[in-house]
């Protein structure tokens, strides 16, 4: 073993990634860690990776840099599944692979021609669908329904205990109902508050039932690679177990995931001091990977550069997620020659319900024109406003919905992140007894807004909607004061968050990352949001999970299928 030389640490903790090490052969370094599968990083990606691999017969090793959980376990627990599951068939919902296909063919891309994955790799995506949920449970992860509550459940950004499937995409709206049947495809997982916690112990307790090893605070900074580019293993620089620099470095990156939220720059500096410690008390070891290195360390929104780079239209947006998703993965495999796709896809969030009456407003950009259906699912309304209107916008609410708003807010049981922001909003928001003198307090065109106003109540009134919202969601703005909340991707107040759906290119086959030219790396595959994926294009809630323990089962399943003699050819 040999102690690593600091190095400067990234002022947000960001880990450096070096260039790969090329080697003769085996005998050209001394292996501390020698496995079948090493899988980098350890959220549901990587624990389904791990998971998969050693059900195979393989032996696993993972490697997490710091205790594991990741962005999964941060999340809401909502699995994207359909196809008929036995949550849907209780719930009293008749549901089909092939509905399922042709909604996700709308929000996948591929629809248009654009699709983030094939239509071959989307079908059995769906068709695998309910055989995911049954995977899942035979583990140990619990899902629930019940018809009787849940069928009265208004749209809901995340429901409340006792809420286990749900609308959690835009299956309901006018145009993607006209081409598959609505049915409710968010199962989430049963647990209280968010349940993604309580996903990722029953993946963790698989992991160590299987007894698969886990590295942790053992961060990858490169790949060992052999004279013709296959992947033989990685260099980890790992904490001594038990050590004082261990130990601070756990309670640093404890307080600042707690603390993120709130307090995103100080966070930054924590994360900064971690990474300090790291280059100063890790100790350089290498890990050899008979058969394939999977990586599924997660996106790159913790990366500033990376996302000023190639999303830079998302730069003001909340950062989603974990330390862990920033880029390490997506840029140890293009270290390896992996090509890289859609990083300029992102997901961010602009969720205006609850309150439930708040998409009966209208949302308005810049100029003071509507420009989207406040009935779709948030990220697409986040995804509209950052794309294509710079990230601003204001909905706009008359008393009678405001007044209605604050009750449910406070009387509706709510989870706090919804209820204080939007408490907040309404509470503070600009108010005026006429559209044109609130276009005047918050500086957009009088005449415009006015305009969309007076176009919206005639739909209203006549229940046919211009953008296309459901008669239910239609309510004619009359009643002054009129109200503008500032739902602008920048607020402070009413964070906006995000996170990347692209990442290195795979074999949709196996996995395994592709380079330039299309070919297979050898000995390298990447699962989850390090790879593209079933939710790179657009994402609704539970489809990047659902992609993260699919894509992760398969890199798993290949990379175990590989054989030493085959590896080393």
């Amino acid at each position: 073993m040999s102690t690593s030389a600091p190095s400067p640490a990234a002022p947000d903790g960001t880990l450096p990634i070096e260039a790969p090490l090329c080697v003769d052969s085996d005998a050209a370094l001394h292996w501390e860690w020698r496995c079948d599968v090493l899988v980098v990083g350890y959220g549901a990606a990587g624990a389904a990776s791990a998971i998969a691999a050693r059900e195979a017969g393989a032996g696993t090793l993972i490697v997490e840099r710091f205790d594991g959980g990741g962005a999964t376990a941060r999340s809401g627990g909502i699995i994207y599944a359909g196809g008929g599951t036995a949550q849907q068939h209780r719930a009293g919902y008749a549901d089909t692979p092939a509905a399922m296909f042709r909604y996700l063919q709308m929000e996948c891309g591929s629809h248009g021609g654009n699709g983030a994955v094939s239509d071959a790799t989307l079908q059995r995506f769906c068709d695998d669908s309910r055989g995911l949920i049954a995977w899942l449970e035979s583990i140990g992860v619990r899902f629930d329904s019940d018809p009787a509550f849940e069928k009265t459940q208004p749209k809901t950004s995340y429901p409340k205990d006792g809420i286990y499937l749900y609308y959690s995409g835009n299956e309901a709206v006018k145009e993607y109902a006209a081409v598959a049947e609505p049915a409710p495809r968010g199962h989430r997982v049963r647990g209280s508050f968010l349940s993604g916690r309580t996903l990722f112990e029953a993946l963790r307790a698989r992991v160590e039932a299987l007894g698969v090893r886990v590295l942790r605070q053992s961060g990858v900074r490169r790949l060992v690679v052999d004279r013709q580019g296959a992947v033989l293993g990685a260099e980890l620089w790992q904490l001594p177990p038990d050590s004082k620099a261990a130990a601070r470095h756990r309670r640093l990156m404890r307080r600042a995931e707690m603390l993120h939220n709130v307090a995103p720059g100080y966070a930054d500096r924590l994360r900064a001091q971690a990474l300090a410690l790291e280059n100063a008390a890790a100790v350089k070891v290498y890990a050899r990977a008979q058969r394939g290195v999977v990586l599924s360390t997660g996106g790159f929104i913790f990366n500033r550069p990376m996302v000023a780079a190639h999303a830079p239209k998302y730069a003001m947006t909340m950062r989603l997620g974990a330390t862990g998703c920033d880029g390490s993965g997506i840029r140890l495999g293009q270290s390896a020659g992996g090509a890289a796709a859609r990083l300029d896809k992102v997901s961010a969030w602009r969720f205006i319900n609850p309150p439930s009456v708040w998409p009966q407003g209208i949302a308005v950009d810049a100029h003071g024109q509507r420009f989207c259906n406040e009935q779709v699912y948030g990220a697409k309304l986040g995804v509209t406003m950052c794309e294509h209107h710079d990230g601003r916008a204001w909905l706009l609410l008359d008393a009678r919905l405001r007044r209605q708003a604050i009750r449910e807010a406070l009387f509706g049981g709510l989870w706090a992140f919804q209820s204080i922001p939007a408490l907040f909003l309404m509470l503070f928001a600009p108010r005026a007894r006429s559209v044109e003198a609130l276009a005047a307090k918050i500086g957009l065109p009088a005449g415009a807004l006015r305009q969309s106003v007076e176009q919206y109540n005639d739909g209203a009134r006549r229940k046919q909607d211009a953008l296309g919202k459901q008669s239910g969601y239609l309510a004619e703005l009359a009643q002054p004061p009129y109200y503008a909340l500032d739902i602008s991707a920048a607020s402070k107040a009413f964070p906006c968050p995000a996170i990347t759906l692209g990442g290195l290119r795979v074999n949709e086959t196996s996995g395994a990352v592709l380079d330039a030219q299309g070919r297979d790396i050898g000995g390298l595959y990447a699962a989850g949001r390090t790879a593209v994926g079933i939710a790179s294009n657009y994402y609704v809630s539970g489809l990047s999970l659902a992609d993260c323990l699919w894509s992760g089962r398969r890199a798993g399943q290949a990379a175990a299928a590989i054989t030493p003699l085959q590896a080393a050819a």
